[in-house]
Order: structure tokens, then C-alpha cells, then sequence
């Protein structure tokens, strides 16, 4: 909790509550079903939570928005936004069943009620939604390409409606066709902790 507190000290005693909670519940849900590897489970508050966090330093999401996780795995970013935001509306999607299993299993232990978690293909979701947001699922052309048809044309926030990714590395190719139009913002301008370097944001408005 120390490390998201430096970042986020303004967390109520609830939020605080639902994010503490998570090392225990991952750890006993990873010992089942692996979604985490074996090895970084130790580092879930860094390399995932507050990966996941970092999404918040770019956008402060308005009271109704809808926010779609696509490729959740087992629950990020969505369930650690979904903590920050507890006034929108997450829906967390992922073609693999036990992993959604999972996040399901998380949101229900820590009584998070605005995030909704549905094994469900990307190709399949019909739902129109003003944020798609994901962690490195897939080269971002790849991923405009399926998610397009459910971005809202309805806006609602500050930054126009669009694609929030991290990704990390040298993005410059998968970037290229996107010139003008992506915004790229570097996470160790947020997180002085070694492992963010090469860690982006990636906000693509559609």
C-alpha cells in the first residue's frame, strides 16, 4: 500500500480497503489458476496495480463514464481503475474463461460493484463504451481495428473519446501509422520506481 499511497494519498478508507485486499486474493487465486506469473506475483503492487493506476495520471474519468478493459487477463487495468473510479462504469473482457473467472472472484471478495468482468471475445462485444483501455494485448493497428465499432460517439470528459493502452519499449513502428494523432506519455515522468522506465501511455482519440 505504501507505494500506491506515495502516488494516490488522496484514496478513501474503502478504496484503501479494496486495494489491500488484492495482494492476498491474487496470491490464492494464482496458486489455482495462473494469471500472474510466478515470479512478478511479489511485485503486484508495483507491476500491476499501479501499472493499472497509471492510467489515472493521464485522465480523471467524469462521474458515468464507460470504460471498456479489453484483453483483461485478470483484471488489469480494470480493477484497480475501477477502485479509482467508482462512479464509472467498467465492463472486462477476455477470450479466456479462467481468467475471467478470476477477476471475477476479486471483484466479488472486495465488493467492488461497478466493474463487470465477461468472457467474451473483442469481436463479440457490441457495447459502445467512451473508453477502450488494455496492457500490451496486441499491436495497437490490430487492436483499432476491432474495437472501433464501440467507441461512443457521445463525449463526456476532458480528453475525446479513445483508445488508453500501456505498452512498453521502442513503439516507433507500431506507432508510425498514427503520426499526428497519438499521444504518448512517458510513466516515469509519474512513478520515479526503475521498473516504469520505457513504460507508456499510449492515448489514441477516435
Amino acid at each position: 500500500m505504501k507505494e500506491i499511497l506515495k502516488y494516490f494519498p488522496d484514496l478513501t478508507k474503502e478504496q484503501q480497503r479494496q486495494i489491500a485486499a488484492l495482494d492476498e486474493l491474487y496470491r490464492d487465486w494464482n496458486a489455482k489458476i495462473n494469471v500472474i506469473s510466478r515470479k512478478d506475483i511479489d511485485y503486484l503492487y508495483e507491476h500491476h496495480v499501479l501499472h493499472s493506476m497509471a492510467i489515472a495520471k493521464i485522465i480523471q474519468f467524469r462521474a458515468g463514464t464507460k470504460i471498456l478493459d479489453f484483453g483483461t487477463g485478470g483484471g488489469f487495468p480494470g480493477i484497480p481503475l475501477a477502485i479509482l473510479f467508482p462512479e464509472c462504469d467498467f465492463k472486462l473482457i477476455d477470450g479466456t474463461g479462467k481468467k475471467i473467472r478470476v477477476a471475477q472472484e476479486v471483484c466479488n471478495a472486495i465488493g467492488l460493484k461497478n466493474c463487470h468482468p465477461e468472457h467474451l471475445r473483442g469481436e463479440d462485444e457490441k457495447g459502445k463504451y467512451d473508453f477502450i483501455v488494455s496492457r500490451a494485448v496486441m499491436p495497437l493497428p490490430d487492436l483499432l481495428k476491432i474495437v472501433k465499432k464501440n467507441i461512443s460517439k457521445e463525449q463526456h470528459n476532458a480528453l475525446p473519446n479513445g483508445i488508453i493502452c500501456l505498452k512498453g519499449g521502442d513503439l516507433q513502428e507500431e506507432m508510425r501509422p498514427f503520426r499526428n494523432l497519438v499521444e504518448i506519455s512517458d510513466i516515469s515522468k509519474f512513478f520515479s520506481e526503475e521498473w516504469f522506465k520505457e513504460k507508456n501511455i499510449i492515448y489514441l482519440p477516435c
